[in-house]
């Protein structure tokens, strides 16, 4: 998986992917992660790449040209100097991007979809994604038009740039593909993966402040804790995301959840019935 970052401020991309598990992951060539700057493309002595709107306004807007070439220059990038500009032969950004399905152009929006576990999965199975980060008013709607194939958001709010949530969304991308993580089991238990949060955790020592694990995590019955796990999910999804629990109760997962805990309660009835038989039979006798 490449990401390529298209950027003002690339020391603040790189220096935070360096580090911890994503770090990892570049250094073992699970991933590759690299930041353009933007202003490279500029065609002027001050790699100026803003101006004023039309039709006024506050805020300066970032231009089309250098955004374009910058998208460009990675697209047709084969190994060489990414800081190629177009030339009169060469494909368009649309035309490279028609022929490649496994490549994306993200522009990180506040107008665009709220991205979700499920928006991490999608893109997660892509080949290469192209980060635009936006800064000042935002970026010439023109050159938008021609290159962005999805308009991404991670929230109703508004920062001064794309670079925080382009970096939030690549992290939990980057954590999906096979070898990033320690363990691959690590992904599939996270919150959301079954559309549920993810159940209490504990660590050592047994008693912390006089609290105690719960004792089925001690019991090393791992049907019995996968149990816990997932009443504990659906319990913390009804108290803190009810709209996570109302979407989760509609799924096949949940109608055999509650299959399941009726048959138990069921089982757990019989055992009472028999128990206060034996009892009675034994009160008989004596």
């Amino acid at each position: 998986m490449k990401f390529e970052i298209l950027t003002l401020f690339p020391e603040m991309i790189m220096d935070s992917l360096r580090t911890s598990i994503l770090g990892r992951a570049m250094e073992k060539g699970i991933i590759s992660a690299r930041a353009v700057n933007i202003r490279d493309y500029a065609d002027n002595k001050h790699h100026s790449v803003d101006d004023y709107t039309y039709g006024g306004g506050a805020g300066m807007l970032m231009q089309a040209q250098p955004v374009y070439d910058c998208i460009h220059a990675v697209l047709s990038q084969s190994g060489g100097d990414a800081r190629a500009k177009e030339s009169d032969a060469s494909p368009s950004v649309r035309q490279m991007l028609d022929e490649r399905e496994k490549t994306r152009v993200i522009y990180v929006t506040p107008q665009g979809r709220v991205f979700d576990q499920a928006m991490a999965e999608e893109f997660s199975g892509v080949d290469e994604l192209i980060f635009l980060c936006g800064h000042y008013e935002g970026i010439d709607e023109r050159v938008l038009e021609e290159t962005v194939t999805d308009y991404v958001s991670i929230g109703d709010y508004v920062l001064t740039g794309g670079e925080l949530p382009a970096l939030v969304m690549i992290d939990a991308i980057a954590r999906l593909i096979p070898g990033v993580l320690g363990s691959e089991e690590s992904a599939p238990g996270d919150s959301f993966q079954n559309g549920l949060l993810e159940y209490p955790q504990y660590s050592r020592p047994a008693i912390w402040h006089g609290k105690e694990v719960p004792q089925v995590l001690l019991s090393g019955d791992h049907a019995k804790v996968e149990d816990w796990r997932l009443e504990q999910s659906i319990k913390r999804t009804g108290e803190r995301r009810p709209d996570l629990y109302a979407a989760w109760e509609k799924t096949e997962a949940a109608a055999q959840w509650r299959k399941k805990q009726e048959k138990r309660r069921k089982k757990a009835e019989q055992k009472k019935r028999k128990e206060a038989k034996k009892a009675e039979q034994k009160e008989e006798k004596q």
